[in-house]
C-alpha cells in the first residue's frame, strides 16, 4: 500500500501531516505533526532537526500513514503515543485510563501548597481514590519523598497501568494499588487522600469533546445525573479514613465546588482554603481537613 509520505524527507512528511491536521480544524496541529512523525521514527525533536532532510523508508511512511489517519478520526495523540506527561513524570496510558491533564496538576499544587503554608501538611501516608494511570499519587510521592501511597480504582485494569508506572518511575516500594469500589477494601487512617473522580453528569456526556467521549473511559467520566455521586461517596468516606489535621484535596468540574464545599460542611470536614483555580479561572481543587483532636 501506497503512502502520502512516500519518498519525503522527515521535515518533508513533519510539514505535510502538520497541513493535513490543519485542515481538520485541529488547533495543536503543528505540536501533533512533530510528536507523531517523531513516535513513528524513533526520533526526538534534536534527532528530528539532525535528520532532517533524510527520505523516508517505505516502512516510516506507511507508520506516519497510520498514526496520521487515527489522529484525523479523533484519536488523541496522548492514545496514539500511548504516553502522556504528568508533573514532568511520563505515564503510559491504556484504555481503562484518562488521559491525564493540566487541569489536574491544579490538585497537586494545591496539595504542596497546604504543605507550606501554615497547616503544614506533610504526609506521609497517601490515599488516592480512583487513580487510573497513578498520575496524582505518583505526582505526589515524587514530591514528598519520605511519603507512601495507596491507590483504588474499580478497573484492574486501569490499577496494571498505574502498576507499571509506579515500577517503571522508582516508586514500587512506596505504592501500594487496591482494586476496589472507591475506598471500600480499606481501613485505617491516610494523613492525605486525593481524587480526581468522575464528575461529568450522564446527560452531558453526549456533548463532551470527541477526543473524551469517544476515548476516555465512561466509567472515569460518569459523575451521576447530578455529577456529584463520586464526591457523596469519597467525602464520606474520608470523615472516616482521614487522620485527625488530615486533608482532602478534590478535582472539581466547572461549578461544582460550591456544592461539593456543602458535602465537606455536611460531613463535618473543614474548608482549609478558598478553591485553587486552573489556567482558565475555573476553581478546580477543592480542599478539606478534618479536624484535629
Amino acid at each position: 500500500m501506497t503512502s502520502r509520505f512516500d519518498g519525503q524527507t522527515v521535515e518533508d512528511a513533519r510539514r505535510s501531516l502538520a497541513s493535513h491536521l490543519k485542515s481538520a480544524s485541529i488547533a495543536s496541529a503543528e505540536l501533533d505533526a512533530r510528536l507523531l512523525v517523531g513516535e513513528a521514527l524513533g526520533l526526538d525533536l534534536t534527532g528530528m532537526i539532525a535528520r532532517a532532510s533524510r527520505r523516508l523508508t517505505p516502512d516510516e511512511a506507511r507508520r506516519i500513514e497510520q498514526f496520521a489517519a487515527r489522529r484525523l478520526a479523533g484519536e488523541p495523540v496522548a492514545r496514539i503515543l500511548g504516553v502522556k506527561e504528568f508533573w514532568g513524570l511520563s505515564l503510559q496510558l491504556s484504555p481503562a485510563t484518562l488521559v491525564p491533564r493540566p487541569d489536574t496538576e491544579t490538585v497537586v499544587e494545591l496539595a504542596l501548597e497546604l504543605g507550606r503554608s501554615e497547616l503544614g501538611i506533610q504526609p506521609r501516608r497517601i490515599l488516592d481514590v480512583g487513580t487510573g494511570s497513578g498520575a496524582i499519587l505518583l505526582a505526589l510521592l515524587s514530591e514528598w519523598r519520605e511519603a507512601t501511597g495507596v491507590g483504588t480504582d474499580i478497573s484492574p485494569a486501569a490499577l496494571q497501568t498505574a502498576q507499571a508506572n509506579a515500577g517503571r518511575l522508582g516508586f514500587a516500594s512506596r505504592a501500594v494499588f487496591v482494586a476496589c469500589d472507591y475506598t471500600a477494601a480499606l481501613s485505617g487512617t491516610f494523613d492525605l487522600i486525593v481524587s480526581n473522580p468522575p464528575y461529568i453528569r450522564s446527560t452531558d456526556i453526549e456533548e463532551l469533546e470527541p477526543e473524551v467521549r469517544d476515548y476516555d473511559p465512561r466509567a472515569a467520566l460518569d459523575g451521576g445525573a447530578d455529577g456529584l455521586d463520586a464526591y457523596r461517596r469519597i467525602v464520606a468516606d474520608s470523615a472516616r479514613l482521614l487522620a485527625p489535621g488530615g486533608a482532602l484535596i478534590v478535582e472539581a468540574g466547572c461549578g461544582q465546588s460550591g456544592p461539593i464545599s456543602q458535602l465537606i460542611a455536611a460531613s463535618g470536614l473543614m474548608p482549609v482554603s478558598p478553591p485553587k483555580a486552573d489556567l482558565a479561572g475555573i476553581p478546580r481543587a477543592v480542599a478539606s481537613r478534618k479536624p484535629s483532636r
